[in-house]
């Protein structure tokens, strides 16, 4: 289909994460702050297994340390050592000596005895030796032991009960503290990402205002609102999840390497390893899902386009049944959509949680095995082990969530760049027009030449002059250049040669909104506004109250319908007023135009769209209106313009005939024509 097409507009300035960056950093310290927030967050998250590795190493597992045994208390050094009783024996455990030893404790050795406590399959026994500590004795040969309680056991773990609550306090205290902190940094990202999605929403939509009328006569309605919803709402993606997620796992990686290091250099080295290792997965991934990815929002903002068109002319695509043809073609972009998506599935498929899921099971059981072998040269800690395992198993989450969030940063990539396009696009500048003085209203056109495509002029050679208060009508069959002229004198186009003045002024030397503040125009297809018909008549003009907005209604005729609606003025109008007929719209556009006080007003073909007795009050309206101004008027119904001063003839975009109604029809020229056919055939209707 013809309609399928890639679009390749780059942006012409800046890099666009060098742009994006420049949104964010109108919002740095906020974005400074709640990533100072995340880290607090991760530090607390990531001390879990370290204080996991504490309480199996110094509470769970020590006691299976080496314990000392003392027959009676008396035995026992003065101060305050820990201790448990059993049997009437005392027993102390050696890290319980050595702090005891370090607070200046002297103990007598000679009378202690060694004693274990050792886990076997039915539970934990004590193990007494009777002979002193010798090297030549041999333990064996005093040895005594007796399984364990739970009470007894429980006597045992009686001085670490403390230390273990007071750790998982620590353990419980921090992951609140870490959800706390993760709740803050959150909202504030996200708030800030919504900051400047808006921001750069509004900067787009001040843009579009100042574009040039020539970008939309070429461009889809439907692709510019993809630009300002979809396009920005896919950038929010980015700075709201990937940024959140790029940098929580970047600091979760960090952390877990530095954690790595401390608990073993070697394998934390052979760890690092992985880091190019994905790096090289994600680049090959981004290569091969970027242009599935373009192509996708391509297809988008192609299907919102259609979509826009065929909601604006539905009755003609009903009137000729064309709803058939339309879906095929809106078939042929979606199955294309479809398809790329699901290559672009692919690639993230095998190259995500698959591939990562897999080196991380390769890698675990590698750790698995060298703590394994060395256990068999010499003891390990079972608290490292455990934490080792911990912290590789939180290595991999933060690589996927990174990939998971791929998918929404090329999105975000390809979105920015059609917006940074459309933002590229050069503009005027909206000017103030507030101190602009009214014109007298004399319109020159000098010698205009102009072309919408170069080499393809629509009006050659155009001079006429237009005094304050004179009416000059534009005849002429469609595409002879009658409504150029007016596009010309709006300033939505510049001639391509010649000159268009007013009161001696040329119009290419004043802003746009000072040229047109004091013009009004009424066209052929009237557009109303939602909203109340008061608001459609003055829109946000303070100067336009309730009385100037019945006056305008009562000098265009229109106040006879208007107080016949429920609410007179404060009627509510809905999208382009479909609810009122196309008659009482221009009425109500006339009145808009006369409302505003215009020393310019422009008509274009604005009595095609009604019946003649509308048409006769119009005429009757714009006979009282027109003094004082100067009013063009573009018609094909010629009945309207026999008492316009200047009647301006236009063939293929020049000038072939020009002056009053009288003076056309005794040149009996190619206006004379026109008018006796259009005579004919209205004699042929009435009779």
């Amino acid at each position: 289909m013809s309609r399928i097409a890639i679009e390749t507009n780059e942006s012409s300035g800046k890099p666009i994460l060098r742009r994006l960056l420049g949104y964010a950093l109108l919002f740095k310290f906020r974005i400074a702050a709640a990533l100072l927030v995340l880290c607090c967050a991760v530090g607390a998250e990531l001390a879990g297994p370290f204080i996991a590795k504490t309480i199996i190493d110094r509470h769970i597992g020590a006691i299976g340390l080496p314990w000392f045994e003392v027959a009676s208390g008396l035995d026992l050094p003065k101060g305050e050592v820990k201790q448990v009783q059993l049997d009437g024996r005392f027993y102390i455990r050696q890290d319980w000596m050595e702090e005891a030893e370090r607070r200046g404790v002297v103990f007598n050795r000679s009378v202690m005895k060694d004693a274990r406590i050792l886990q076997l399959e039915d539970g934990l026994y004590l193990a007494r030796y009777s002979a002193l500590l010798s090297s030549q004795s041999s333990p064996d040969s005093g040895k005594s032991t007796r399984k364990l309680t739970a009470a007894e056991t429980a006597q045992f773990y009686r001085h670490d009960v403390g230390p273990v609550a007071r750790w998982l306090g620590l353990f419980v205290g921090l992951l609140a503290l870490g959800s706390i902190l993760h709740y803050v940094q959150g909202l504030t990202l996200q708030t800030t990402a919504l900051r400047i999605i808006q921001r750069m929403r509004m900067d787009l939509m001040r843009h579009i205002q100042r574009m040039p009328i020539r970008y939309f006569d070429n461009t889809p309605i439907g692709q510019v609102v993809s630009r300002i919803a979809n396009d920005t709402e896919a950038i929010r993606d980015l700075f709201m999840s990937f940024m959140a997620t790029f940098v929580v796992s970047t600091i979760n990686i960090a952390g877990i390497y530095i954690a790595l290091f401390l608990l073993d250099v070697k394998l934390a080295l052979v760890s690092l390893l992985l880091l190019p290792l994905f790096a090289v997965v994600m680049f090959i991934h981004l290569k091969f899902s970027q242009k599935y990815v373009a192509i996708m929002r391509a297809r988008l903002s192609d299907m919102n386009a259609m979509i826009s068109e065929s909601i604006a002319v539905m009755p003609i695509l009903q009137a000729f049944r064309q709803e058939k043809n339309r879906l095929r073609e809106f078939d042929a972009l979606n199955e294309d959509r479809y398809r790329n998506h699901i290559k672009q599935n692919r690639v993230f498929s095998l190259s995500s949680r698959n591939f990562t899921g897999l080196v991380g099971a390769f890698f675990t059981a590698g750790a698995i095995w060298y703590f394994g072998g060395q256990s068999l040269q010499t003891a390990i800690s079972f608290g490292v082990f455990y934490a080792f395992i911990d912290y590789t198993g939180r290595l991999f989450q933060p690589i996927i969530g990174i990939f998971d969030q791929m998918l929404n940063a090329q999105r975000a990539v390809v979105s920015a760049e059609k917006v940074f396009h459309l933002l590229d696009i050069e503009g005027t500048e909206v000017a103030s027009s507030d101190a602009v003085a009214r014109p007298e209203g004399h319109v020159v056109f000098d010698n205009v030449t102009f072309a919408y495509k170069t080499g393809e002029p629509v009006l050659r050679g155009i001079s006429f002059e237009a005094r304050k208060g004179e009416t000059i009508a534009l005849v002429g069959h469609t595409g002879s250049g009658k409504s150029s002229i007016m596009n010309l004198l709006l300033g939505f186009y510049e001639p391509t040669e010649g000159e268009i003045r007013i009161d001696g002024t040329e119009i290419r030397t004043l802003s746009k909104q000072a040229l047109r503040k004091h013009m009004g125009i009424v066209l052929q297809d009237p557009f109303l506004f939602a909203g109340d018909i008061k608001f459609n008549v003055s829109l946000y003009n303070e100067r336009i109250g309730p009385e100037q907005v019945r006056q305008a209604l009562k000098d265009v005729g229109a106040a006879s319908f208007v107080e016949q609606l429920p609410g007179g003025v404060d009627e509510p109008v809905v999208e382009r007023g479909s609810t009122l007929s196309a008659g009482q719209r221009q009425l109500i556009s006339f009145a808009r135009a006369l409302a505003f006080d215009p020393a310019i007003l422009i008509l274009d073909e604005a009595t095609a769209s009604i019946d003649s007795e509308t048409e006769g009050l119009i005429q009757e309206a714009l006979r009282v209106v027109s003094e004082g101004r100067t009013t063009f008027v573009i018609a094909h119904r010629l009945s309207t313009i026999r008492e316009a001063d200047q009647i301006l003839v236009l063939h293929r975009g020049e000038i072939v005939e020009r002056g009053n109604h009288e003076q056309l029809m005794r040149l009996q020229g190619r206006y004379y024509r026109m008018y006796q056919l259009q005579s004919g055939s209205a004699a042929q209707t009435t009779a």
